[in-house]
């Protein structure tokens, strides 16, 4: 089990899906952790769902670390200074790990040809993805640098550049998210902080399980429709990849690259919920990418 005790985290992006997990998993490790998001329980964001910062931060307590919901905006710099201000205040600016989740680009995400597509949504998907990933690095960072040993992680899709989403905004988001990792680890040498990217394979969050209309009991009858969610993965896995890492302290040898759960995995051993290793890695080289057919490939020689 990874040990945080002590440790001060903050995630970005916290309210659902992997953002949460992340949290949850750093809490169990006994980190504090700030929670940032915009959906709260007296208001949700324009995304209009159901889960809050506020049950995040519940969770994380309960799992055995302390969460602490704060709202932010993380497109809007006010806000961003006001959850410094937070982390100043009930944490005496200590923040070991901040891991930079924020996407909010589910409702602009279209696929196809980009110039068929809306282009205002398309600007709305970086705004809100990009943009706020720039604003938390550059208020947040000089927070992360003030001990040596800081850990920064950005969140994306894809741990390298050949797979095409099918969505130019879409892959460009991902792509630069991806960079930003690379290219800080570069800034936070001088300062013996460690920058990495990080992806989640397939994963069970809450708004896929109601794309498909399974819930996480259920979550196999969803491979009739997409015979590859047979590799799917909660956002817990991706979470307890990123607490290894955080209580590594020879983290640092994977500084600028971009890791993935499946690559955390073989790294550090550990186990989704169920107790399984899905290796969306390997399935997507051996299955996906080979063009095999992938009702006929057996799933738990990838798990």
């Amino acid at each position: 089990m990874a040990d945080l005790q002590g440790k001060v985290a903050a995630v970005t992006g916290a309210t659902r899906g992997a953002g949460r997990a992340i949290a949850v998993e750093l809490g169990a490790a006994g980190a504090t952790v700030f929670v940032g998001g915009r959906s709260t329980r007296e208001r949700k964001s324009p995304i209009n769902r159901d889960e809050t910062i506020e049950e995040t931060a519940e969770l994380v307590t309960a799992a055995g670390g302390r969460g602490v919901a704060v709202r932010c905006d993380f497109t809007d710099p006010a806000d961003v200074d006001a959850f410094r201000d937070r982390v100043e205040a009930e944490a005496d600016g200590r923040l070991d790990v901040l891991v930079d989740d924020v996407w909010g680009g589910e409702q602009d995400t279209r696929f196809g040809v980009f110039w068929e597509q809306d282009l205002e949504k398309q600007l709305g998907m970086w705004r809100n993805s990009v943009q706020a990933h720039l604003v938390t690095l550059h208020r947040l960072l000089p927070l992360l640098i003030r001990r040596p040993g800081g850990l920064l992680v950005e969140v994306t899709d894809g741990d390298d550049d050949e797979y095409y989403a099918q969505s130019l905004a879409y892959d460009s988001v991902k792509v630069a998210i991806r960079r930003f990792g690379t290219v800080m680890a570069k800034e936070l040498e001088a300062f013996g902080g460690t920058s990495v990217a990080v992806t989640p394979g397939f994963l069970r969050s809450e708004q896929m399980l109601e794309h498909f209309g399974v819930t996480e009991e259920n979550w196999r009858d969803a491979i009739a429709k997409e015979p590859h969610y047979a590799m799917s993965e909660t956002p817990h896995y991706v979470g307890r990849g990123i607490a290894a890492l955080a209580a590594d302290p020879d983290r640092h040898r994977f500084t600028g690259r971009a890791l993935a759960s499946w690559t955390l995995m073989r790294e550090y051993g550990f186990t989704d919920l169920d107790g399984s290793r899905p290796d969306w890695g390997r399935w997507y080289e051996e299955v996906f990418k080979a063009g095999v057919d992938p009702t006929t490939a057996d799933a738990s020689e990838y798990r």
